[in-house]
């Protein structure tokens, strides 16, 4: 299978997404400010699989329909949209948090636990610059 094509940026649909998911971790205000954020800062790569252990997250099975749906564009060549990440803080033992991408991270990490994954990282206090 080829390697997955990153879009450059996240698709518009992604903020929404990573808002609704951030405000099941953190109040209404705090989930907003780190999409505004999100939406400035600049796309860095990170490995699939430092991804997956930052977040603490187990990897979802290939037949998950997002995974295997990832998957399908990945062999069809259709680019993928950046993952969304909020950083954890490791001295309080808190996971980085996957605000948007986990399937898209799964489905990379099948092709290659290497693969290096187009993001945009913000901290837990981030706010739009």
């Amino acid at each position: 299978m080829a390697d997955p094509i990153w879009k450059n940026d996240p698709d518009e649909h992604d903020f929404p997404a990573a808002e609704d998911y951030l405000r099941l971790v953190a109040d209404p205000g705090r989930a907003r400010s780190l999409v505004a954020a999100l939406r400035t800062r600049a796309t860095v790569v990170k490995k699939a699989k430092d991804i997956l252990r930052a977040a603490n997250l187990p990897l979802l099975p290939t037949d998950n329909p997002h995974v295997a749906d990832d998957l399908r564009k990945v062999r069809a060549g259709k680019p993928l949209s950046p993952v969304l990440i909020v950083h954890g803080d490791l001295t309080r033992g808190l996971p980085a948090q996957i605000a948007d991408g986990y399937h898209r991270v799964c489905a990379s990490w099948y092709l290659d636990e290497n693969t290096e994954i187009p993001c945009r990282i913000v901290g837990p206090d981030a706010t739009a610059v």
